[in-house]
């Protein structure tokens, strides 16, 4: 990837950040990143494109700080899975990452439109984009409980992937942070 373009995906990202995916048109991007339309469009291709490419960044920053995780639970002697989830929601709920997490939020609930009503659904995108999150963060919570079975392991996963994203909404629909940790680290 060429230097500039490296420099508009970065800028592109937390333009989309602040503003969103739902409205993104090129010519308020280009404007904020300090260049033109028909640039963005010679080095991404499309809109789709461009867009593709800020959903795969978002996807690998989440990977990354899962994955950072996942490396201290195992470095500790305690609990790797319990460690993961607290360690998790602890980085996920800081509020710099607030935009992060509701531009995450919006590519998911985008790409669910082609699943819900796939005979209305314009392929965006966002299309596959929640159901590789889920298989991504499945396999990670799998991953970090080494003792136990298979299918034991896949229920936790799945149980603690949907608390830990329905908690995340309730947090930023301006739920209490002290609450919403009980109820997370407190079920299981």
């Amino acid at each position: 990837m060429s230097q500039r373009r490296r420099e508009l995906l970065d800028a592109a990202y937390a333009y989309v950040l602040e503003h969103g995916l739902a409205d993104l048109s090129l010519r308020p991007l280009a404007a904020a990143t300090t260049t033109s339309p028909r640039v963005l469009l010679y080095l991404f291709g499309s809109k789709h494109q461009l867009v593709k490419e800020i959903l795969a960044q978002v996807r690998r920053d989440e990977l990354a700080l899962v994955e950072t995780a996942t490396a201290e639970a195992t470095e500790r002697d305690t609990d790797r899975f319990e460690y993961l989830i607290r360690q998790l929601w602890q980085w996920l709920t800081e509020t710099p990452r607030q935009p992060a997490i509701r531009l995450f939020f919006e590519a998911y609930a985008l790409s669910l439109r082609a699943v819900i009503a796939p005979d209305q659904a314009v392929a965006g995108p966002w299309d596959g984009f929640a159901k590789q999150s889920i298989q991504d963060w499945t396999d990670i919570l799998i991953a970090a409980q080494p003792d136990a079975g298979q299918h034991e392991a896949t229920v936790r996963a799945t149980r603690t992937l949907g608390l830990l994203r329905g908690l995340l909404l309730q947090w930023l629909a301006g739920g209490d942070h002290d609450l919403l940790t009980e109820a997370l680290l407190g079920s299981r």
